[in-house]
């Protein structure tokens, strides 16, 4: 085969190509042609490597199809417009989705921790099971409220931070099997409740509320919505509807990712929060202030951005363009 007349006849073919593969935004056409043109310089990279192989421009071709496919499957580096989609359509819409299932766990999850701390205070030879008195003695006047500035607190913000997240990505990615959630929400609500419940005993109840809710109304609530995600998971594939399983738990599944990164922010800001101000010097009401304002604007975010993605028919799940991308192929 004589190389050179070859590219003479096909370099327009290929300078197309390049043109269509560097431009920003593509018309229906276009897109169709993308594609056609991306199979005609497939064809002709066989052909030079079977019969006339010349490296540079084997490279210069393979380069050339590499990047015309990705920008005919749609893969695109994320930008800042991404960044802002995802926090105002993408994550609240999610959230907002999934709301009775993040809800009902925070209603079922308080309601457990409020009887069993009620019962422990009723039945004081409980906490006596649970541990000594020179040890309720240590948790009551200083274990408690040391906690929050026994470290430095960058080194303790990163930590929390960090600690929280594990156990949230845990709640989602183990939501498929349902009971590892449910143990993990019931020894959070049992721990809650035992110090709760030794502390208001004790007459430091004022002291266990100042400190714990400030960053807690937040975080708990980032535990309750990666449950209830977790949970939706499961019950995605108990009861798909009219979907097969396997295209509930991918919708689910692509949700749960995208909320999971919501709340690796939220729970910054919770630990943010519990390393600066809850054992701040700021008077009580001020520290369970910043927690309220936390906290309602997190429930404003969700009902009312949430509800307007929403209602526009976002659910979180990523496009439709995006789910239906395929990478072209030679056939």
């Amino acid at each position: 085969m004589d190389l050179d007349a070859y590219v003479a006849a096909h370099r327009a073919t290929w300078e197309r190509l390049d043109r269509l593969s560097r431009q920003r935004n593509l018309s229906g056409v276009e897109a169709d042609e993308i594609l056609d043109t991306y199979q005609r310089v497939a064809t002709h990279l066989s052909v030079i490597r079977s019969t006339a192989p010349d490296a540079s421009l084997v490279a210069y071709l393979s380069a050339l199809l590499a990047r015309a496919r990705s920008r005919a499957a749609g893969t695109r580096a994320a930008t800042w417009s991404d960044v802002g989609r995802f926090f105002a359509r993408t994550f609240p819409a999610a959230l907002y989705r999934m709301r009775w299932w993040w809800i009902s766990v925070m209603v079922a999850s308080f309601g457990a921790a409020v009887i069993m701390g009620w019962w422990m205070i009723a039945h004081p030879r409980i906490e006596n099971s649970l541990m000594s008195q020179s040890q309720i003695d240590q948790l009551v006047n200083n274990d408690f409220e040391g906690y929050y500035s026994e470290f430095a607190a960058t080194s303790f913000a990163a930590r929390v931070w960090t600690n929280n997240f594990w156990l949230a990505a845990l709640c989602i990615g183990f939501g498929v099997f349902c009971l590892p959630v449910i143990y993990m929400l019931y020894q959070n609500m049992l721990n809650l409740a035992i110090v709760g419940s030794i502390m208001i005993r004790h007459g430091r109840g004022d002291l266990f509320f100042g400190l714990i809710t400030p960053h807690g109304l937040l975080e708990m609530t980032c535990l309750f919505v990666a449950a209830g995600v977790g949970l939706r998971l499961f019950w995605a594939w108990v009861s798909p509807g009219a979907r097969t399983r396997v295209q509930a738990l991918g919708e689910e599944g692509r949700a749960a990712i995208g909320v999971a990164l919501g709340l690796v922010v939220l729970l910054l800001i919770c630990g943010l929060i519990e390393a600066f101000v809850t054992p701040s010097e700021l008077p009580t009401w001020a520290r369970i202030g910043v927690g309220l304002i936390a906290w309602g604007g997190f429930l404003a975010y969700v009902f009312t951005l949430g509800r307007w993605a929403h209602n526009a028919g976002e659910a979180g799940d990523v496009s439709e363009a995006e789910r239906g991308a395929a990478v072209p192929t030679v056939g």
